[in-house]
């Protein structure tokens, strides 16, 4: 690579992560309905650029999606070696739900949910996150019964929670994962009535 390449790189980064926000905003304002030019308006190119960095709507949703997952799997693999396995699963599950109160991705995750990238993100979340529950189980911070797929399911309980209110405060949720997460400490824990589900 010589040096006059790597402004060049360094701008198509620059324009695709801006390519990125721009359709998250407008996905969030205007749901299914938004369309490139809209994104490309906002975004201030022309939809050419969109669809050089993005070929199609489905693949821009898909890289949304899986960018985000992404964010949550590397933070995972972060905490992983974190000296205090309790202290480490819970800040993975306040980063979790702060990133679902800003950034609701509900619509784009059914929208992309075929696509094989977001699968693989998937699955890398999976990975590391099975890693955080095993250390924390073998630690005694969390009950002997808790696994991987009830941890994943409660990622965005506090956001879903607090959603039931016209107008919550702001942080709010963070009262309901103390809650949640002192349910998955094993002082005074009663026997799980129904077995884990299985996450695909």
């Amino acid at each position: 690579m010589t040096t006059d390449d790597r402004p060049i790189r360094a701008d198509a980064a620059r324009n695709r992560a801006s390519l990125l926000a721009a359709a998250e905003d407008e996905f969030a304002e205007r749901g299914p309905s938004a369309s490139v030019a809209d994104i490309a308006r906002r975004a201030g190119v022309a939809k050419g650029t969109v669809f050089r960095h993005f070929p199609t709507k489905e693949d821009l949703i898909a890289s949304i999606v899986s960018g985000h997952i992404a964010v949550l799997s590397d933070a995972a693999r972060r905490l992983a070696d974190s000296s205090d396995a309790g202290a480490a699963l819970l800040e993975f599950l306040t980063i979790a739900a702060d990133q679902r109160q800003r950034h609701d991705l509900t619509f784009l995750q059914s929208a992309s949910a075929g696509d094989p990238r977001v699968a693989e993100a998937f699955d890398a979340l999976h990975v590391h996150l099975e890693t955080l529950v095993d250390r924390a189980r073998t630690s005694g911070a969390i009950r002997a019964d808790i696994t991987e797929a009830d941890v994943f399911l409660m990622m965005c309980a506090p956001i879903h929670i607090v959603e039931n209110l016209t107008a919550p405060a702001p942080l709010l949720w963070q009262r309901y994962l103390a809650i949640i997460f002192d349910g998955l400490r094993p002082d005074g824990a009663h026997p799980l009535p129904q077995p884990p589900p299985v996450v695909p």
